[in-house]
């Protein structure tokens, strides 16, 4: 499966971006999907993940309550919703996908088999 992702910009902070992460080859096989980041300097760090159902969500403590995370299998499509924008959002944002059933979302860099390219947040004061 490919993955691309779009809808990174710049933001004043407080604001509201929608990133989009759409699925194309193999969709015909459901993959659990998740958000990551990377921040220059930093390790990519975990933002949210979506069973492949939709029916499970799991979010970094640093996102949670601002974040959300969606899915429409029917448009191979997962969203990441980010309102209340801070600072420390700023990062280049991926999408990964894996085709592992062993857990209903996943955490982990390794645990994803298949990344899109990144799509920049900038969030200013």
């Amino acid at each position: 499966v490919q993955l691309q992702a779009s809808g990174g910009g710049s933001v004043l902070a407080g604001g509201s971006l929608r990133l989009s992460c759409a699925a194309s080859g193999r969709t015909d096989i459901s993959y659990a999907t998740g958000w990551f980041r990377q921040a220059p300097g930093k390790e990519r760090e975990f933002v949210a993940a979506i069973s492949w159902s939709g029916g499970t969500t799991d979010y970094a403590d640093s996102v949670k309550g601002r974040f959300t995370i969606s899915r429409d299998n029917g448009k191979d499509t997962v969203w990441l919703q980010m309102n209340s924008l801070k600072l420390e959002d700023t990062a280049n944002y991926s999408c990964a996908a894996t085709r592992s059933y062993a857990r209903s979302t996943y955490v982990g860099v390794r645990d994803y088999e298949y990344w899109g390219q990144g799509t920049q947040v900038t969030v200013s004061s």
